[in-house]
């Protein structure tokens, strides 16, 4: 009998946690942010104690887990229309390879060594810390990697406008400041917190508009 239950326990929490997932989004298939990877951690283990003990009711697995997926998508609404809740619960992109120059003093910040990094550039075909132009650590971790020889003009699209927020590191990094961009923006009659990504490429500004969101 007890084999059975296992069983049965088994495949009900395998279409439970299938639906959880299409539910709390496609983001949480791919790669996990740390409140991703944390909840995944809390459904797995509680689905397991859940199977594990047979005399538990297993409503008492349940709460905690929809409780969670509550949680999720909430938060996640909440960061999709805020920029400062988003960046205090995902982090925000760090820039360790800028130029060709390795930035320590970032890496640094984010406890990011020589050999973490230099395992992530062998992963992208990378040989030498020479061959790269740009290296962005995702607030995923994964590292994402511009060869020097992918554009000899290094003209990437830097972001220098996230969801109404000036990405100060950006102007820094194209050798422009804040009066520039208020000035630019408002002779072509943009507002900053308006504007949901602004970028920067080819010595000119790309502006994609807010749209409201219910």
């Amino acid at each position: 009998m007890d084999f059975f239950l296992v069983i049965l326990k088994t495949l009900f929490f395998y279409i439970l946690i299938t639906i959880m997932y299409r539910v709390m989004g496609k983001r949480e298939v791919g790669e996990l942010s740390v409140m991703d990877f944390i909840v995944s951690l809390f459904i797995a283990e509680l689905a397991a104690i859940s199977i594990d003990k047979h005399d538990e009711n297993i409503f008492m697995s349940l709460i905690p887990m929809i409780l969670l997926v509550v949680i999720q998508i909430g938060l996640a609404k909440i960061t999709l229309k805020n920029s400062k809740v988003r960046s205090i619960i995902d982090g925000n992109p760090s820039v360790i390879i800028n130029r060709g120059k390795v930035n320590f003093k970032e890496m640094l910040k984010q406890r990011y060594n020589l050999d973490d990094l230099l395992v992530q550039l062998r992963s992208e075909g990378v040989k030498s810390i020479e061959e790269v132009d740009y290296a962005i650590l995702e607030t995923s971790g994964r590292l994402s990697v511009f060869k020097k020889e992918d554009d000899l003009s290094r003209s990437y699209p830097l972001p220098i406008i996230i969801d109404g927020e000036v990405q100060e590191d950006a102007l820094i990094q194209i050798k422009k400041n804040r009066v520039w961009l208020d000035r630019y923006l408002e002779k072509e009659n943009y507002i900053i917190k308006d504007i949901f990504y602004c970028f920067y490429k080819d010595n000119d500004l790309f502006i994609i508009k807010k749209e409201v969101v219910k």
